[in-house]
C-alpha cells in the first residue's frame, strides 16, 4: 500500500505513522529521517541541504523533492510505503504523482487524514514540559511528573519550549491551514482521502486508522471521505 499521512501539528502523525507502517509492513518515510540520513552520510543532496540549514535558510523544494525521489526508488519501498511530512503543498503532491508514475507507473492508494480541532491541538502541545538536563518530555495532563516542575528521571528543571507556547502553536496552525490543508481538497477530489477522528488515547486512534485502511488492503476500490463525513468529536477531546 502506498500511503500519505496528513494532519495538523499535534495530531500525532509521528506516533501513528510508526504503528500504521508496522501493521502494513511498509517503510515509514519521513522528511526528517530523509534529511538526517543524507546529512549524516554527506551525500551530495545532504551537503546541499546542510549548507542551507547552517545559514538558517529553508531547504529549497527541489532539494527535498530529489531526496524523496531517491528514497522512493530504494528496494524496500517498491511494494509500498508510508510518507509522513511530504507532500506539504499541492505542488509537492503533483510532483509526487509524477515521481510515482516515472518510477513504476504506480499511484497513491490512500491519503489518511488525522482530524483534530485547533483547541485540542493547543491543549496537547501547550501542556508539554521538557527537562533541561535529559530532554525528556512530560505532559501536564497525559503524563505529568510526580512533582510539578521537576523531572522524575533526574530531578531536572522542567520548562516550556517556545514551540510549545500557545501563541506559537496558533501561528503553526495558521501556516498549516494556508499551505498543507488544501491537500485535503486536492486528494478528496482524486478519491483517495480517508479521514479519521484523531482525538482520544493513542491506541484508540491507531485502531480507527487500521479499521479505516483494512478494506483497502485487499481491494482495488478506494472509498473517499473526509472530515465532513466523520462523527462529531467527543467533548473534551
Amino acid at each position: 500500500m502506498r500511503l500519505v499521512l496528513v494532519g495538523p501539528p499535534g495530531a500525532g502523525k509521528g506516533t501513528q505513522a510508526q504503528f500504521i507502517a508496522e501493521h502494513l509492513s511498509v517503510p515509514k518515510i519521513s522528511t526528517g529521517d530523509i534529511f538526517r540520513a543524507n546529512v549524516s552520510s554527506a551525500t551530495p543532496l545532504g551537503l546541499q541541504a546542510k549548507a542551507y540549514m547552517d545559514r538558517g535558510d529553508l531547504v529549497p523544494d527541489d532539494v527535498t523533492i530529489d531526496m524523496v525521489r531517491l528514497r522512493l526508488q530504494e528496494p524496500d519501498a517498491s511494494q509500498g510505503f508510508l510518507l509522513d511530512g511530504f507532500p506539504r503543498t499541492v505542488p509537492q503532491a503533483q510532483v509526487l504523482d509524477d515521481i510515482l508514475s516515472e518510477t513504476d507507473g504506480s499511484k497513491l492508494d490512500v491519503v489518511l487524514e488525522l482530524v483534530v480541532d485547533s483547541e485540542e491541538v493547543v491543549r496537547r502541545l501547550s501542556g508539554r514540559r521538557t527537562c533541561r538536563t535529559c530532554n525528556h518530555v512530560w505532559h501536564l495532563d497525559f503524563d505529568p511528573p510526580t512533582v510539578e516542575g521537576t523531572c522524575d528521571l533526574d530531578d531536572g528543571e522542567l520548562y516550556q519550549r517556545d514551540d510549545d507556547q500557545a501563541e506559537t502553536i496558533q501561528n503553526r496552525l495558521e501556516v498549516y491551514e494556508l499551505s498543507t490543508a488544501p491537500l485535503v481538497n486536492y486528494y478528496a477530489g482524486r478519491g483517495v482521502l480517508v479521514g479519521i477522528d484523531a482525538t482520544g488515547p493513542v491506541d484508540d486512534v491507531t485502531e480507527r486508522a487500521i479499521d479505516a485502511l483494512r478494506p483497502l488492503e485487499h481491494s482495488p476500490k478506494r472509498p473517499s471521505h473526509g472530515a465532513a463525513d466523520l462523527p462529531p468529536l467527543p467533548d473534551g477531546g
